[in-house]
């Protein structure tokens, strides 16, 4: 997993957090999170408890935009942080690893 990535230019970062925002407002999201399933480990946390993760963060190039936006609970939020997908899969990969052992 690499630690090193280009820095986003401060004005696009501030111009994507304001699509997600609006993102957040919309009833596609509502819709979206009205289940209250988290996108990633599948638990029923309620829709108050779920978060907008960037599937591709912002930090990382990913953009605001509903193909890039999932539901996740605190917890996954939290211990995905600025993983790219493939980095979280080699993750996830890695705990199933050492459940079986």
């Amino acid at each position: 997993m690499s630690d090193y990535y280009a820095p986003v230019d401060p004005d696009v970062l501030r111009r994507e957090r304001a699509k997600a925002r609006e993102l957040r407002a919309s009833q596609w999201w509502k819709r979206r999170t009205a289940d209250g399933v988290c996108h990633y480990c599948r638990r029923r946390v309620g829709r108050g408890n779920l978060t907008m993760d960037h599937v591709v963060p912002l930090g990382r190039g990913g953009r605001s935009r509903r193909g890039n936006v999932v539901p996740a609970c605190k917890s996954c939020n939290t211990k995905k942080h600025s993983l790219v997908p493939i980095e979280w899969q080699e993750y996830l990969r890695s705990l199933d690893a050492s459940i079986g052992d």
